[in-house]
């Protein structure tokens, strides 16, 4: 769900360069020495993740995974998610270095999000509750990056509404995916490394 250079207007990129700014500021605070090999893990699987690409229009789709990141880590997606988007730029040129801000923002805010509705029910007892937080979690991330990436190209010209309309219906297969990817690896989570959740140890 990258943007490509040269798309969006200069006032949009400026407020993606703002909100992901602050974003990085607040997950940057909230990571200490304990969390890093977490956060630098959680990149590696998006980074990995988003190689293949669908090209849709001016974006493109792929699995993304932003919804995991974001029920494990909360605000510290920001700079898991930043890093990923860089190395993408910089080593195959996806998206790119003047949109990184808006690209960060579209997949960083849902994710954050998810972590704030969906993470408390992964905590509580019961499998059912988890499972359908866990898929809503990762089908929503999919959801609300689609809708961004379509909002940032409609601010950027009425020309582009076709476009943010197509990139939301293409993604609604990805929306899918994610949603049982994250809930399989929630299901997963909860067995072998419930600390990453924010759990105690598994108890069948």
């Amino acid at each position: 769900m990258h943007i490509s250079e040269g798309v969006l207007s200069g006032p949009v990129l400026a407020g993606g360069a703002v909100i992901s700014a602050a974003g990085l500021a607040l997950g940057l605070k909230n990571i200490d020495y304990d969390k890093l090999p977490r956060v630098a893990l959680l990149s590696a699987v998006f980074f990995v993740a988003s190689l293949i690409h669908l090209p849709v229009g001016p974006s493109s789709i792929h699995l993304v995974l932003n919804g995991l990141v974001g029920l494990i880590l909360g605000w510290a997606a920001f700079p898991a998610l930043f890093v990923g988007l860089v190395l993408q730029a910089v080593l195959f040129q996806f998206g790119g270095l003047t949109v990184l801000g808006v690209n960060t923002a579209t997949m960083a805010l849902p994710a954050v999000l998810g972590y704030y509705l969906f993470a408390p029910f992964l905590r509580g007892g019961g499998k059912t509750a988890p499972v359908i937080a866990a898929f809503a979690a990762g089908f929503c991330a999919i959801l609300f990056s689609a809708v961004l990436t379509g909002v940032s190209l409609y601010l950027s010209g009425e020309a582009f509404l076709g476009a943010a309309w197509a990139i939301v219906v293409a993604n609604l297969p990805g929306m899918i995916i994610e949603g049982v990817v994250t809930a399989v690896a929630v299901l997963f989570l909860r067995k072998v490394k419930p600390e990453l959740l924010g759990m105690g140890p598994y108890v069948e």
